[in-house]
């Protein structure tokens, strides 16, 4: 299946079995992990030509705090429902899944998430692709049981390892690019296998898809999401100085360059998880226009953990130690996020930022 999608680049096709059950929104991309088609009946999203999407990150631990943050959405969704939500990494903490049908997915996603039906489109994180130690990003193949439980859940989207998401479908009002940079960002790099290498066929299909697909996207509203940020006031930092580590590849120097050449200034938002924080941050020349934000506090926060760039990036709200979510209202001529920290004993949510960004 993978030699299928990768003679189709700039056909945009639409990923076998998925469009039928997934009226108003496709999936499309190249898929080396091959394209999971739909074994059940998935979610549709809201219809009409307004979106709005949950924006959570770094959720998968099955603790108290996920589920109090999942209560904040699922009051939020009672008054003002969701058409979608992007899930952005770390979905199963602390290592990944170990098959398709782990029972983490059920412990760790579903039961946390019940009640709120609508598709979940997901990024892969490094603690979803863990080898040695938790967060390593080692065994990138493991991302792959991932995919594979596209197949069995209403509720998960994740048909390729990288893939973007139109809603609706014609006419899209917003088009997501749903990215994987982990071969580009992982604490232990893939020097034994040259299939994810830098410049090895899984980024170079991955960076050619990407560019024809931005090419021809003709949503007014481009959104990249991947795990891994480009700039952060976080504790992991930014890209090419990750952790403040000095050493490449680890320090992202590699996903820094991708950032620069594929995504910034194509897109208006870059949506990512990774720090366990809540920012907003402004464009600057470096970002070439495109906005940073940050939802990586669906469970946990950076409370003690001394950040690297605090304060080095001008932000309209940022918090490091809240638990909480993001929410995006998008037409086709506006964008609006709304910011909403969690208190972790009661569920209650409290709006800290409501804005039109564009």
């Amino acid at each position: 299946m993978h030699d299928q999608f990768s003679s189709g680049i700039g056909r945009r096709e639409v990923l076998a079995g998925a469009a039928g059950a997934f009226a108003g929104l496709s999936l499309v991309g190249l898929t080396p992990a091959a394209a999971v088609p739909a074994e059940v009946a998935k979610f549709a999203p809201g219809a009409g030509r307004t979106v709005r999407v949950l924006v959570t990150g770094d959720a998968g631990t099955g603790t108290r705090t996920q589920w109090a943050v999942a209560d904040a959405a699922r009051e939020f969704h009672a008054r003002r429902p969701f058409s979608l939500a992007v899930g952005l990494g770390d979905n199963i903490y602390d290592t990944g899944p170990s098959g398709p049908d782990d029972a983490q997915f059920a412990t760790k996603f579903e039961n946390p998430n019940a009640g709120l039906d609508f598709p979940w489109a997901m990024v892969l994180g490094n603690h979803d692709t863990s080898s040695v130690f938790p967060g390593d990003g080692g065994w990138l193949a493991r991302g792959n049981f991932e995919v594979e439980y596209h197949a069995k859940s209403p509720r998960w989207w994740m048909p390729s390892r990288y893939y973007s998401v139109r809603v609706p479908e014609q006419n899209p009002v917003v088009e997501f690019f749903v990215l994987d940079i982990n071969p580009l960002a992982a604490y232990i790099p893939p020097f034994l296998d040259p299939y994810w290498a830098v410049d090895g066929p899984y980024m170079n299909e991955q960076r050619a898809w990407l560019d024809t697909a931005l090419a021809e996207s003709t949503a007014p509203w481009k959104i990249a999401c991947t795990h891994q940020g480009y700039i952060s006031n976080g504790p992991h930092g930014d890209a090419g100085n990750y952790e403040g580590l000095p050493v490449e590849p680890i320090n992202g120097v590699h996903a820094k360059r991708f950032f620069e050449d594929h995504v910034l200034g194509k897109v208006s938002f870059l949506l990512s998880g990774h720090d366990h924080t809540l920012q907003v941050l402004d464009p600057t020349p470096a970002t070439k226009g495109t906005r940073q934000i940050v939802s990586g506090a669906a469970a946990k926060t950076s409370s003690g953990q001394p950040s690297l760039t605090h304060g080095a990036h001008s932000a309209l709200y940022e918090t490091q130690h809240e638990l909480g979510f993001m929410v995006l209202d998008l037409t086709a001529d506006s964008v609006n996020l709304t910011v909403l920290t969690v208190d972790p004993a009661s569920g209650a949510s409290t709006q800290v930022f409501d804005r039109r960004l564009g």
